[in-house]
Formats: C-alpha cells, sequence, structure tokens
C-alpha cells in the first residue's frame, strides 16, 4: 500500500493529514493559519462546503468503488499487493460503499442516476460561484478551496478517460483551469518559498535567505520503522494464506452473496 501520507511543510514545522482534523484543522491550532477565519458565518459558504462534502463526495466514492472495474482504487491505495489479497479487499470495500450509499438491487440503476445528477447540480453551483476569480471567497483560500482542489485532482487524474463524472465536470472549464492553476502554484511549487503566503500568516512575509531549496539528506530508519516492515511483511503472509483458504472454502460450500448476484464486481476471473 502506499506509505505517502499528504503534509505541509513549512521550514521546520510539518503538519500531516493523518493527525487529528487532518492538515487543515492542525494549522488552526498551531496558530499558523485558519484559513477559515470570518466564514463558519457565511451561509453560502457553508452551503458550497456541503455540497462538496456530500454530494460530490458521495458521487467520486460511487465512481471509484461500484462505477468502476476498481484499476484506479488499486493504483491508488494497494499497487503493491497481490492480485487475490486487493482483489478481496476491493469486493469488501465495494461492498461497505453500497451499504453506505443505500444501493441495493433493485434501487441500483436509481441511485445511480440520482448520485450523478446531484454532482451535475454540486458542479454548476461552483462553477457560477467561482466565475473567473482565483478563489471562490473573497480572492482568498478556504478550506472549501482545499476540499473542492482534492475533489477535482483526483477525478481530473486518477478516473479513467470514460467516467461519467469526469465528463460532467469537464463540462465546467473555469473549475478545470482553476484547479490546474491552483495544482501549479500550490502542490507542483518547486519550493515553500515559491507559494504565495496566505494573508492571515504574518510571518509568511518575512523573506527567506537563499533562492534554491537545500536537497534534503536521506534519513535512515529507526528501529521502530524496521520493526514495523517486518510485521508488515508478516501480516500480508498471513492475509495471502486467509485468502487462499477463503478461496477454498468458497469452492467446496458454493458460497455466493445474494446481495451482489449477477454483478460484475464479482468475477474472480
Amino acid at each position: 500500500m502506499s506509505d505517502i501520507i499528504p503534509y505541509v511543510e513549512s521550514g521546520t514545522y510539518v503538519a500531516c493529514n493523518n493527525e487529528n482534523g487532518g492538515v487543515i484543522e492542525c494549522l488552526k491550532k498551531d496558530g499558523i493559519v485558519d484559513l477559515d477565519n470570518g466564514y463558519q458565518s457565511v451561509p453560502e459558504w457553508i452551503s458550497m462546503k456541503a455540497l462538496i462534502s456530500s454530494w460530490l463526495e458521495e458521487a467520486l466514492i460511487y465512481e471509484l468503488w461500484v462505477g468502476s472495474d476498481g484499476n484506479s482504487v488499486r493504483k491508488i491505495y494497494y499497487p503493491d499487493l497481490a492480485w487475490p489479497i486487493g482483489k478481496v479487499l476491493f469486493l469488501q470495500q465495494v461492498r461497505t460503499v453500497k451499504q453506505q450509499l443505500g444501493i441495493t438491487k433493485e434501487n441500483s440503476d436509481r441511485r445511480e442516476e440520482e448520485i450523478y445528477n446531484r454532482a451535475s447540480i454540486a458542479y454548476r453551483a461552483l462553477s457560477t460561484r467561482l466565475g473567473e476569480e482565483s478563489f471562490l471567497f473573497e480572492n482568498r483560500p478556504s478550506s472549501v478551496d482545499a476540499i473542492l482542489l482534492a475533489h477535482v485532482l483526483v477525478t481530473l487524474h486518477a478516473l479513467p478517460e470514460t467516467s461519467l463524472l469526469k465528463s460532467k465536470l469537464l463540462e465546467h472549464g473555469n473549475l478545470v483551469r482553476y484547479a490546474e492553476k491552483l495544482k501549479t502554484e500550490f502542490v507542483e511549487a518547486g519550493s515553500s518559498s515559491s507559494i504565495p503566503p496566505f494573508p492571515s500568516d504574518p510571518s509568511s512575509s518575512t523573506p527567506r535567505k537563499g533562492s534554491k531549496p537545500k536537497p534534503k539528506p536521506k534519513r535512515e530508519k529507526t528501529e521502530e520503522e524496521k520493526t514495523f516492515r517486518r510485521r508488515a511483511k508478516y501480516f500480508l503472509a498471513t492475509q495471502l494464506v486467509a485468502i487462499v483458504l477463503f478461496l477454498s472454502v468458497m469452492n467446496i460450500y458454493d458460497i455466493s452473496e445474494p446481495e451482489l448476484d449477477n454483478e460484475g464486481d464479482i468475477d474472480f476471473d
């Protein structure tokens, strides 16, 4: 599985996305920057954040786990796992996502149409709100920009060309231009000094010495990390044995899931 955790680094300060509240909340708690200062009481800001966190998140989850063959999620989440383990993990997550989205065999077509219709409404609302501005509100970034940027980049670069959600996003050119611009300025920036400072961070106006970032020395793995790596290998070996036993039991008893009958996503061929 991927061991890369999203993080923000500025000088000696690092905020990781696996900490409580994620990067945005860490930046706020540590007094670095509050992206949402003054926005929490703005009705339109609240509604835009809700649209992305509900309707668009729902649509993306559906595309990744239910509306695809699993290639995208395999590349994102478990590219190094053996095929049997990855396949079973995928099927388990498909079942979980269907339960989460309230999808059954009887209502699958209706729920799919509903999910994509909501995504179209959300894209139109966000596109209208953005116009040709650099950010969604008051020409400065907020957490709404952060979650929208994440959604758009995953939709554009992780989903296949045949994706229906991707085609709906591409109908709104200003959202695509907005995401690609922020990607260039913030994500692909060569060094932290090339990233525009946040307006609410006074210390960011202090210029840094030197124009070229120093290469980071390769860090020696700690004993704890080495132990974790060894345990991970044992875990994967155990999981492989479990999968073999699982498949053997399926062949013996011919077990089938009635909820997922006749669906292509349980084909082990």
